[in-house]
């Protein structure tokens, strides 16, 4: 242990310790499907800057942002950012090529703030039999409390807009205008994961990007992981505690 110490102070003594932070990797499970497939959250940059949480599936059918994560997980990042990239939030429907997780429910009508019952399994928009009842959105929830993000983007599908209608359209906009698509200030469904990180972190901004039908180009997704980065760059917005 006290070689160690001496270590890290040698490397802080020489700017290393500040360089390994930036570059830093690592991934965690964060928790599994219910068909036990493992969600897997990957950290890039430096942790002490705020935190922004990418999330390339919630739906199946919807795979269009795995790109844009797969990239994100291996581009420079600039000085200063730090993320936290999920690929899939619902293995088991984009093993399967389903909307909905193996129980049949919309995960993106099952979380807590503003759920109501709607439907039944493997209806379009099933919210469950009652909010947060699937372990995919747990393991989630108790991972977003964790890394507390000031900044979150969900990825879906076809739509081919940015949407959402927190106070922080500023920056909604500003991912629209370096992406290419267009803003509209659309209230998120009840029961949707962006209604509930609004309500659980209000000074930051989460919201929503639907990519059109489709797999999306290799530009599409370097102009959206660009997008992301510069975001993260000029981050000043902190969580609420």
């Amino acid at each position: 242990m006290v070689l160690r110490g001496l270590i890290a102070a040698a490397l802080a003594g020489t700017g290393l310790a500040a360089a390994q932070a930036q570059t830093a990797k690592r991934s965690v499970v964060v928790g599994h499907s219910v068909r036990r497939r493992a969600i897997v959250a990957y950290e890039r940059g430096d942790p002490a800057a705020p935190t922004v949480l990418v999330v390339g599936v919630i739906h199946g059918t919807e795979p269009a942002g795995l790109a844009v994560i797969r990239r994100l997980r291996h581009v420079p990042l600039p000085a200063g950012t730090h993320l936290w990239l999920v690929s899939a939030a619902n293995p088991d429907g984009l093993a399967a090529g389903t909307r909905q997780n193996a129980h049949g429910v919309d995960l993106n009508r099952n979380w807590p703030t503003a759920w109501v019952h709607n439907g039944r399994p493997w209806d379009g928009y099933y919210s469950g039999p009652r909010p947060m009842s699937e372990p995919e959105n747990r393991a989630m929830r108790t991972f977003i409390l964790r890394v507390r993000p000031a900044l979150t983007i969900w990825y879906h599908q076809p739509l081919d807009v940015v949407y959402g209608s927190d106070p922080h359209v500023a920056v909604l906009r500003r991912y629209a205008r370096l992406t290419g698509l267009p803003y509209r200030r659309l209230v998120a469904p009840r029961g949707a994961a962006t209604r509930w990180e609004r309500a659980r972190f209000p000074r930051g901004a989460h919201f929503v990007v639907e990519f059109p039908a489709g797999r999306i180009s290799a530009a599409t997704a370097r102009r959206h992981a660009t997008a992301v980065l510069a975001l993260a760059k000029g981050l000043r917005v902190t969580p609420s505690p």
